[in-house]
């Protein structure tokens, strides 16, 4: 009876959503107040019709019922419980119905935290969201329904994919898809500025801690796949750009790009058009991953199994969102004001360069994953686009953004002071010069570490300098509000990032060694001593555990234990060892046997060094946490019922105040 109330709670949603979605456009359309109240208490009856399905297929999973095909497929015996409820989102119907219930929270926070709207903008957001839930839940209710029966019941089931089987796997995939449905919230009231006619600046002041936080939860997400593949998949590697990688970064830079110009819009009334833009292209971006990972035509660790209806429906929907709002924006664009001018030297224009340049990343990023695609559906050949292109390219166009990046504090909205930015650049760069002369010292010649200490003192002196401006300049309690802060911990995180990136990259050392009981390997100066292989039992797999003993000047450092597991449905997953650090960290991966007694002879083993690598997620993290800091200015949660006059004050600083740069 589970599945069948399951079924019937998705049916009753998708009902609830199309009330949604089509009667408060009629009553805003029609200053009907009636049919516009029904949006909030339909998207409550759509969250709770949702998240009970999405409690009876993992109650379905937890109590081991092999009647529901999904179950079957994706659970067995001898799976743990929290992987019994991972398995929620461990396939596509699955983390379909997650998806949807993410979506549906969304609606349900929009409904509670939008009474200060007005009821006809209110109306029409919140019908926009119920027409993308009427796609979702038609697609899950006609092509991938969770609650399928299965005859005649199996006695046990298959085992969940060993890759999934990971604590990271346990959060990544919801925070990932948080932060991917999150714009929705942005493309709703970007679309309903366009069917209202409403183009003034008001709509964005209140879009933007939404924004926000779906940045900030979309940037969590893809850290926390960067760490899982880096730990899990024995490689050694933090990103690969891969396809399905991609399609969760391209909405994230024009994600980066929205944030930043919702500020000019709501300041300046500037940028309005591309500010539209932006927020139907972050959500459409989002929808097009969904289409690369569900349809079946790449082939990814990430991607879910083919199946050409999916496929087929996926790209429907989304020409016909995509093109619908596109289509819209099209009819209105000729009707929204162009804002106040502003001069080359001023946020404005450096607010719209970094636009810029993160809309041709996210462009190229987005021709690297889909040139292979229509190559193969040409008839071209198997064309492969891998890290030469991105690791040229992308930068290339990000290091212009970077270098800005110190200035934009400083420059004031509609022309900015050449003075100050002159004293700026001179001291940063110092700074940036003196790091990177001291960073040689143990960069070992290489370039590209030198270069990333260099660039990350830049941006970081930038930071702390106005930092400091402001401490000694503001009054008590006017310092750091959550904007200012917010923009500060983001800038830092990328500074963080960069030498991260740059300086693990040209630094670490890889080195795949053959081994026997008691014989020692060196990298870096560690000395890696291999003690061995025993078989120990998992509650659901064996394992062949290496021991590794690391020792610097004769010291003990870290005993490491990588592992072989066989899984019981006969897979292979390979579990690496990694003794952290702030700054380096110490990987083993285990390899195979090189004869026939697996316990006592001779090993393959990968050992790497990886110096500051988790600098590259520290930084993540920081960008992440400055994205919810923005999100908590007072001021947007205070009721904004009329279009923002924005004015430029007197004094720059009183401005950056008030600006999320986050």
């Amino acid at each position: 009876m589970t599945p069948e109330l399951g079924q019937i709670a998705l049916i009753l949603a998708l009902l609830l959503s199309l009330a949604q979605g089509v009667l408060p456009l009629i009553g805003a359309w029609r200053g009907n107040g009636a049919l516009m109240g029904i949006a909030r208490p339909a998207a409550v009856g759509q969250a709770l019709f949702v998240w009970m399905a999405f409690g009876l297929l993992a109650w379905s999973l937890l109590s081991l019922d092999f009647s529901v095909r999904y179950v079957a497929d994706n659970a067995n015996i001898a799976l743990p419980w929290y992987y019994r409820f991972a398995a929620v989102w461990g396939a596509h119907e699955g983390s379909l119905l997650l998806w949807i219930a993410i979506l549906s929270t969304w609606t349900l926070l929009l409904a509670a935290f939008s009474r200060h709207l007005p009821q006809h903008f209110a109306a029409r957001v919140l019908a926009v969201l119920g027409l993308v839930s009427v796609g979702f839940l038609a697609f899950i209710l006609l092509t991938s329904n969770p609650f399928a029966r299965l005859s005649p019941i199996p006695l046990d089931g298959n085992e969940l994919n060993p890759v999934l089987q990971d604590p990271g796997m346990t959060f990544h995939p919801p925070v990932l898809y948080t932060g991917y449905v999150g714009f929705s919230v942005a493309f709703a009231f970007a679309v309903a500025a366009l069917l209202g006619g409403e183009l003034e600046q008001a709509w964005v002041r209140w879009a933007r801690p939404w924004t926000n936080v779906a940045w900030a939860c979309l940037t969590a997400g893809i850290v926390a796949g960067s760490w899982w593949a880096y730990a899990e998949l024995g490689w050694g590697g933090w990103w690969f750009w891969d396809p399905v990688e991609n399609a969760s970064f391209m909405p994230w830079l024009v994600g980066t790009a929205l944030i930043h110009t919702q500020a000019v819009t709501e300041k300046r009334g500037s940028l309005r058009a591309w500010t539209i833009l932006l927020s139907i292209l972050a959500f459409s971006l989002s929808l097009l991953g969904t289409f690369l990972v569900r349809s079946g035509v790449l082939t990814s660790v990430h991607a879910f199994a083919a199946d050409p209806r999916r496929g087929l429906y996926i790209l429907i929907f989304l020409i016909a969102v995509v093109g619908g709002s596109l289509l819209l924006y099209a009819l209105r664009a000729p009707r929204i004001a162009s804002g106040k001018p502003f001069a080359a030297a001023s946020r404005e224009t450096a607010i719209l360069i970094g636009n810029l340049l993160l809309t041709v990343a996210a462009a190229m990023v987005l021709l690297g994953t889909l040139f292979p695609l229509v190559a193969d559906a040409f008839g071209l050949g198997k064309v492969s686009v891998g890290p030469p292109y991105f690791g040229l390219l992308f930068p290339l166009l990000m290091l212009p953004v970077v270098l800005l990046l110190p200035f934009g504090p400083y420059l004031r909205w509609g022309k900015a002071e050449a003075a100050p930015l002159q004293a700026l650049g001179t001291r940063a760069g110092i700074a940036a010069v003196a790091c990177a002369l001291v960073g040689s010292l143990f960069a070992e010649g290489q370039p590209r570490a030198i270069a990333g200490i260099g660039v990350a003192a830049w941006v970081a002196a930038g930071t702390a300098l106005y930092m400091y401006k402001r401490w000694r300049e503001m009054p008590r309690g006017r310092r750091f509000p959550a904007e200012m802060a917010g923009m500060l911990l983001a800038h830092a995180g990328v500074a963080v990032f960069v030498a991260g990136v740059l300086v693990s990259e040209s630094l670490s050392v890889e080195r795949d060694v053959r081994l026997s009981p008691g014989q020692t390997a060196e990298i870096a100066g560690y000395a890696f001593r291999f003690d061995g292989v025993q078989l120990i039992d998992g509650p659901n797999w064996k394992a062949e555990q290496g021991s590794v003993q690391v020792s610097r000047n004769g010291q003990l450092v870290a005993q490491l234990h990588p592992q072989k597991r066989l899984y019981s449905s006969e897979r292979i997953q390979t579990e690496s060892a990694i003794d952290p650090g702030i700054t380096r960290d110490l990987y083993v991966a285990l390899g195979e046997p090189l004869d026939d007694q697996h316990i006592e002879y001779d090993w393959t083993l990968r050992l790497y060094y990886k110096p500051f690598i988790r600098w590259i997620w520290a930084g993540g993290l920081l960008m992440m946490l400055g994205g919810f800091v923005s999100a908590c200015a007072r001021r947007f949660r205070a009721p904004a019922l009329a279009t923002m006059a924005a004015t430029a004050p007197a004094h720059g600083t009183s401005v950056t105040a008030q600006e999320s740069h986050a």
